[in-house]
């Protein structure tokens, strides 16, 4: 299923639908309704028939977009079950007519856009091209001359051109072309769902219809062909929680904003970091035991989560064990020097002496080691090496690689969800459960209320967590440990300068000895690129100039459409400047079923919440060092 909209005042409107069944195509287009929801309405109730009792509508970003116009009216149709987690509707549940569907979001099973899968899977229909911007309330029945490129998104010159010779040029028909558009957009989806679902079954014997996400299916392939019975243990309540302050993910650091004039930079990255460090290294299995004092005085070998006082060099220019601290009224991740007590991976830490600090272990969880993801990981890395790019073996192995560990770290809190009919009967239930409310929508008439489920917790506070999610924060805290630790190789290193890094990336002003590269073995870098120049502002927020002129820019949360020159870097590198932006922002709501397209404000500025930043004396960002933090994990001015 597929819908487009229009912006009117402001407002995203549907003004086409269309849903494939593999066979027929079915348009509902706005002006022969009387409204929106009205042309919405006709298009579900034509659904909802015996013939589709029980199937699976997939729709492309239904989370991010289609749900937001579909929630309220499905629920005022009928009866909804929806899956919400982390603020993602993962799937929803329609009933209506004693007649079953659900509705799911394709891109959760595959992480790409809807024309990039249509080349990968090389699917007879591609997603085709359309001026989104052209279209609005008072020309929906618009005959005419082709509209200019500037309505279409992304599109070259050459592509216009070959779009443009196909129609005569007075003839083009908004309502014809729309709904071609939005046909074809299903028909491409149902060949590539339909394609996926083929390979993954001839390959693991699975049905993809029974996993909604692409990590449930990953752990799926993984416990059915490669896990053996009991061997990652099931954690909750305290001792998830104990470990989960050691989960503090990967390494993001900027060290040197800016080289001198005329010297080169190297941008590497990592070869699938994740994936090497899940085949290479043990990880934390069976059933963990709880110690108390030094267990290493006792078992020089034990292995898993120690808690302890953690001493860091005075000198260290790039500290490598990271915590969470208070900095500007929020909290961050650093990695700083100072005195301080904190969980801790057992391999971390011992990595961790090499580089001259100290520990003194006080308490902890003792894990039997074992390698668990081998046998996963080399027999999806072999379709990523045997397969071109353009074989979609080799964007399914890529995806099932680096969704397995997202899995393991989840909080196995699911939320559970009740629609009340009114408001009165939700006040009425709110008075006794509101404690285990976390959020609650209005749609419509009916409010749809997520809560924790009391019966389930208590079950949970007696007997341990009855339900679980196919989660275990040790594993997903240790891949990440072993990631800092292969990247802790780059830092503090006398052959060259380290200017910034992120979780699998560095830049650094010497190339690497040629024995650490390569572009096909897990764990060795890739050289991405050479620089003349670049400007490292804060984490996730730089320029880059290469070589061959090309450049890149990135700042997170600034979307990339949004110009920026050079010269805007080099200003924002002078103490207390910034530079403000106007970008294009879509505000959801559940309640109302709509989407507000607005024009916020974004402001541009470096922040010291990683590391102490160093001007000159023209106030020009130098350089930065490391916090130093004290026992209590306040930073020492």
């Amino acid at each position: 299923m597929d819908i487009e909209t229009l912006i009117k005042n402001g407002i995203m409107i549907p003004y086409c639908i269309s849903w494939y069944d593999g066979e027929n195509n079915y348009t509902y287009y706005l002006s022969n309704y009387n409204s929106s929801e009205d042309m919405i309405i006709n298009a579900l109730r034509d659904l909802m028939i015996k013939k589709y009792d029980n199937y699976i509508i997939y729709i492309h970003n239904l989370s991010g977009f289609d749900a937001i116009f579909l929630l309220k009216i499905l629920n005022e149709l009928g009866n909804i079950k929806p899956i919400i987690h982390h603020g993602d509707i993962i799937s929803i549940g329609f009933k209506f007519n004693s007649y079953n569907i659900t509705f799911r979001d394709s891109h959760q099973l595959l992480l790409a856009s809807l024309r990039n899968l249509g080349k990968s899977f090389a699917v007879k229909t591609l997603k085709s091209i359309f001026p989104y911007d052209f279209v609005n309330e008072n020309n929906l029945d618009y005959i005419g001359s082709i509209p200019n490129i500037n309505y279409f998104n992304d599109l070259s010159r050459e592509e216009y051109l070959n779009y443009y010779d196909s129609f005569n040029s007075n003839n083009w028909n908004l309502k014809n072309e729309a709904i071609k558009y939005c046909e074809i957009d299903c028909i491409s989806l149902y060949q590539i769902i339909s394609k996926f679902s083929n390979m993954i079954f001839d390959l693991f014997s699975i049905d993809i219809q029974k996993y909604p996400t692409l990590s449930s299916l990953a752990f799926a392939i993984f416990r059915t062909h490669f896990l053996k019975l009991n061997t990652i243990p099931s954690l909750f309540g305290k001792i998830a929680n104990d470990i989960r302050t050691s989960y503090t993910g990967g390494a993001v650091d900027m060290y040197i904003p800016r080289p001198p004039k005329g010297i080169k930079l190297f941008g590497y990255d990592v070869n699938s970091l994740y994936p090497f460090v899940m085949k290479e290294y043990p990880m934390p299995t069976g059933k963990p035991i709880q110690f108390f004092g030094d267990i290493r005085k006792i078992d020089p070998k034990a292995f898993g989560f120690f808690f302890c006082e953690i001493i860091a060099p005075d000198n260290l220019k790039h500290p490598i064990i990271q915590t969470h601290v208070r900095v500007n009224k929020g909290i961050r991740t650093i990695a700083p020097l100072g005195t301080w007590k904190d969980m801790i991976f057992s391999a971390e830490m011992d990595n961790a002496t090499k580089f001259g600090y100290k520990f003194k272990i006080l308490w902890g969880y003792k894990f039997e080691p074992k390698n668990i993801f081998k046998g996963y990981i080399e027999t999806l890395y072999k379709f990523r090496i045997n397969y071109p790019k353009s074989n979609p073996l080799n964007l399914i192995a890529k995806l099932l690689l680096n969704s397995l560990y997202g899995r393991f770290g989840m909080e196995d809190n699911f939320v559970d969800i009740t629609i009340f009919d009114n408001f009165n009967e939700f006040k009425k239930w709110f008075k006794v459960y509101n404690e285990d409310v976390t959020e609650f929508e209005e749609l419509g008439q009916k409010v749809i209320v997520k809560h924790r489920s009391e019966i389930k917790d208590r079950q949970t506070m007696l007997y341990g967590n009855l339900e679980t999610h196919n989660v275990s924060i040790a594993i997903a805290s240790a891949i990440t440990a072993y990631a800092r630790i292969h990247m802790s190789q780059f830092k503090n290193n006398p052959n060259f300068n380290l200017y910034y890094s992120d979780t699998d990336s560095i830049y650094i002003d010497k190339p690497l000895p040629q024995h650490m590269i390569s572009n096909t073995i897990l764990g060795k870098m890739k050289l991405e690129c050479i620089l003349i120049d670049a400007i490292f502002l804060s984490p996730k927020m730089y320029y880059l100039e290469t070589i061959e002129g090309k450049v890149i820019y990135k700042v997170k949360g600034l979307k990339h459409e949004v110009e920026l020159t050079k010269d805007d870097f080099i200003n924002l590198l002078f103490e207390k400047s910034f530079l403000e932006k106007t970008q294009t922002k879509w505000i959801k709501n559940l309640t109302e079923g709509n989407i507000e397209v607005r024009n916020d404000l974004y402001t541009l500025k470096i922040t010291n919440n990683k590391r102490e930043l160093i001007y000159n004396k023209d106030n020009e960002l130098i350089n930065t060092i490391p916090y130093n933090i004290d026992h209590d994990k306040e930073i020492n001015k």
